[in-house]
């Protein structure tokens, strides 16, 4: 059933490659602009928004423009130097990203830099596809490859891995079409490289719904714009990340329409961060200095916070930012308690499952373990799927009980590569049955192996 109307004409293709195809053509004022100073006391906000939404008839995304519109509002806002471009071919879009690319490289190591994508998305051998304006979603997946980037090789590969800095590409492939709901067809679940931050609009595997109307976003552009817009200066990029998740699953959970319901978006996040930035930028040494200092939290919130961001028990992490909401629900920082609530509460019911062989003793840091172990265990503590398959690989495969028990429960999360990572594990230790059990939650979680992987039942 589709939900495409009959549209108006659209604007010329010349009016609509506004930014980012006169970047690549050399335009003096957004060389000028990308060779600006961030107008804050910390290093460079870098944004490239790429939205198509001229496709064949029948396959238009009318929210796109919209989309790129407003969230390059509100990105400024925040401090980020934006380009964009609107319905760009395949030479145009690698012209753009590799652009932007160098912009990034040449920035200071911690910069903080945003890649969004919003148009229509594909899968051909394991590979997500972000696709050029113009081309034909439903074409052979031979075509579909010669009309699109990859996201792994042509986004995410040009982009340093710089754990000092913030890497976000955020994808918001959409379609305007449930019909084809069952085959599964969506995007493939990754792992982020270090320093990048991954977001989906809709989980692995799964479809995101445009509405027919140029006048509205996206669901989940709709939440990021308005979270950028009105989340608290202090909280976190990841943490904003994660309350867009749990807003565009409260939005579609509660649509007035049934169908909506049934198909809502449960966002898809894929981190590998040890930078936490703040949303607002820091004001100029100078400004800093001139204004008057904020007034200070009172003592019991600061306190009742730092035990909270100190713990890493899921269980006592969910007691204690309850506590914390129920005592601060005005704190600028209550949004981050969120956060760590509705995490924990996800790490809890996944230490219960009976699949999952992981203890309290596995959340101890070791006493040479070092900051970097505790921090991978604080994020694991709050759920998230990426920190606990990173610490199973660092047991590794000797250290069967805890590789395997990490294993398991990063999978209970969510993470279907590391189910799949299981699937062979189990598979290598004569164990068909897991085996069996393990690839078929890594399908589930909408992880497809690469074909270069060994992804053959045997």
């Amino acid at each position: 059933m589709s939900i495409t109307p009959t549209l108006p004409p659209l604007p010329s293709r010349r009016r609509l490659l506004q930014g980012t195809a006169a970047l690549a053509a050399g335009h003096p004022l957004l060389q000028a602009l990308a060779q600006q100073p961030a107008a804050s006391g910390e290093p460079p906000r870098l944004a490239l928004l790429i939205g198509n939404r001229d496709y064949p008839e029948g396959e238009d995304l009318p929210p796109i423009h919209k989309n790129v519109r407003d969230l390059r509002a509100v990105l400024e806002k925040r401090g980020f130097t934006v380009d964009q471009g609107l319905d760009l071919d395949l030479a145009q879009s690698r012209a753009a990203v590799q652009a932007f690319a160098a912009r990034v490289r040449a920035a200071p190591a911690d910069c903080t830099a945003l890649f969004y994508f919003s148009g229509h998305g594909a899968q051909v051998d394991a590979e997500n596809l972000l696709l050029a304006a113009r081309a034909n979603p439903k074409a052979r997946p031979e075509v579909l490859q010669r009309n699109s980037l990859t996201l792994s090789g042509d986004v995410l590969g040009p982009l340093p891995n710089r754990p000092a800095g913030l890497t976000i590409a955020v994808i918001d492939a959409c379609r305007t079409s449930l019909r084809d709901v069952a085959r599964g067809e969506g995007l493939n679940q990754v792992e982020a490289p270090p320093g990048k931050l991954i977001a989906f609009a809709t989980g692995a595997g799964r479809p995101a719904i445009a509405p027919a109307d140029d006048t509205r976003h996206t669901f989940y552009t709709a939440s990021l714009v308005k979270l950028l817009e009105s989340a608290a200066d202090e909280i976190s990029f990841s943490d904003l990340f994660r309350l867009v998740k749990y807003d565009v699953q409260n939005t579609m959970l509660n649509h007035p329409v049934p169908l909506l319901r049934r198909f809502a978006q449960f966002p898809f996040i894929a981190e590998n961060t040890q930078l936490r930035r703040r949303l607002a930028p820091l004001p100029p040494p100078e400004v800093a200095a001139a204004a008057a200092p904020p007034p200070p939290r009172p003592r019991d919130e600061a306190e009742d916070f730092a035990r909270l961001e100190a713990a890493i028990w899921p269980a006592e992490v969910a007691r204690l930012a309850e506590d914390y909401l129920r005592n601060h629900a005005a704190s600028p920082l209550a949004g981050s308690a969120i956060v760590a609530r509705e995490g924990a509460r996800e790490a809890v019911k996944a230490l219960r499952s009976r699949d999952v062989q992981l203890f309290r003793s596995a959340f101890v840091p070791a006493a040479d373990g070092g900051a970097s172990e505790r921090d991978e265990l604080t994020k694991a503590g709050r759920g998230d799927k990426d920190a606990a398959a990173r610490i199973a690989r660092r047991h590794g495969r000797r250290d069967g009980g805890r590789y395997e028990g990490w294993l398991q429960y990063a999978s209970e999360l969510g993470n279907g590569i590391a189910a799949y990572e299981l699937a062979l594990h189990y598979r290598r230790e004569a164990q068909p049955l897991l085996a069996d059990r393990y690839e078929k939650r890594a399908l589930d979680l909408g992880y497809t192996p690469p074909p270069s992987l060994d992804n053959t039942r045997k």
